[in-house]
């Protein structure tokens, strides 16, 4: 037995001291016995504690309860049982009250001193479960903080690697410079203009815009970057990049949403897209999302082959496309929209890139 779950008898009668150490050891309970109350205050300054102390007042000399105080005072976590007050119950129940004293007995009843015993030792048995409890609460706190602040930062280079990669690609074909940031934020603004308001899937909704071209790493410059028009069989490799992107990354726990931009991007909503020829609502919400946003920017880009048209010959396009090429509730989301404000998104989107002639120098 510990030793906070030691017992400690106050008993001057030798023949009832015996009586109720003897009942109490066979119940393998350690318990300690001294004949004086004023040995008490000595041993509960020289010991670890016990979890009861039984105090029997019929056959003790204590005229007051000065000495109770004290031994309370020294020990908070000990409980204490008072003997041989069956004829004084108005002192009994103010002690309790004041808490000094937690149970009364008498010392013919060893049942009743068992039973305030064991309470006690199953209450000291709790308070420590308890202790060790919030010991390894704290513990956990402390360690979901770390990986808390350890998700954050990864989730920071996480984000800044996509950002960067697909800058990468972005460079690797002047024409699009910047199409993946500007696609991302249209594609959000969209999201939220349709009701979409969960911050994580706004999230994997901007990173599989950002995502959405990674496919053409596997295309060959001499098809990506050419300046005439693609052979039948040079569109088919084309066409293949957006199973190409899903291929690519499917295998690092790719979030839904992401992944169907990546590989829905170019289906169209009559079902004459690619590369699975969906339609309606075969197409993934987000994927149609993302299809507008896609075009939107495509056709207010500079382009070698043509200027960059207004964001009113846009909405003109994009409305004669409803219901062929576009969904009809998304190109209503996008028409709800102010032009001078999908011009600010654009502008704020891109204010700091390079022009697309500034970007021309860097690759001559």
């Amino acid at each position: 037995m510990e030793k906070h779950e030691k017992v400690l008898l106050v008993e001057r009668n030798q023949q009832i001291r015996s009586q109720i150490t003897g009942f109490l050891k066979k119940q393998k309970i350690q318990i300690e016995e001294v004949s004086s109350a004023e040995i008490v205050i000595g041993l509960l300054n020289h010991t670890d504690g016990y979890a009861l102390l039984i105090l029997d007042l019929e056959n003790s000399q204590i005229n007051d309860t000065e000495i109770l105080r004290s031994i309370r005072d020294l020990d908070r976590q000990m409980d204490i049982c008072i003997l041989g007050l069956d004829k004084k119950p108005d002192l009994a129940v103010s002690l309790l009250n004041k808490g000094i004293i937690d149970y009364v007995g008498s010392a013919s009843n060893i049942a009743g001193i068992y039973a305030a015993t064991i309470k006690t030792i199953e209450k000291r048995h709790l308070v420590d479960a308890n202790l060790i409890f919030n010991q390894r609460l704290k513990q956990l706190e402390i360690e979901q903080k770390k990986n808390q602040r350890y998700a954050s930062d990864l989730e920071e280079i996480y984000d800044s690697t996509l950002e960067n990669l697909m800058t990468a690609l972005d460079i690797r074909d002047v024409e699009t410079f910047g199409h993946s940031k500007t696609v991302a934020k249209y594609s959000q603004v969209l999201a939220q203009i349709l009701g979409i308001n969960d911050k994580q899937k706004l999230d994997n909704i901007r990173k599989g815009a950002l995502l959405h071209d990674i496919g053409k790493i596997a295309i060959p410059d001499s098809i990506l970057k050419k300046p005439g028009s693609l052979s039948p069989g040079e569109w088919i490799k084309i066409r293949l990049h957006p199973s190409l992107g899903f291929g690519l990354i499917k295998e690092i726990k790719l979030v839904e949403e992401i992944g169907n931009i990546i590989l829905y991007h170019h289906e169209r909503y009559d079902g004459t897209g690619y590369p699975g020829r969906k339609k309606k609502d075969q197409i993934p919400f987000e994927a149609r999302i993302f299809s507008l946003a896609d075009a939107l920017d495509a056709i207010t880009s500079h382009r070698p082959y043509r200027a960059r048209k207004s964001f009113s010959f846009a909405r003109k396009e994009i409305l004669n496309n409803s219901g062929t090429q576009f969904d009809p509730v998304i190109v209503n989301a996008f028409n709800s929209l102010d032009l001078k404000k999908w011009e600010k998104i654009r502008f704020e989107t891109t204010a700091l890139l390079p022009s697309f002639e500034e970007m021309l120098k860097l690759f001559k």
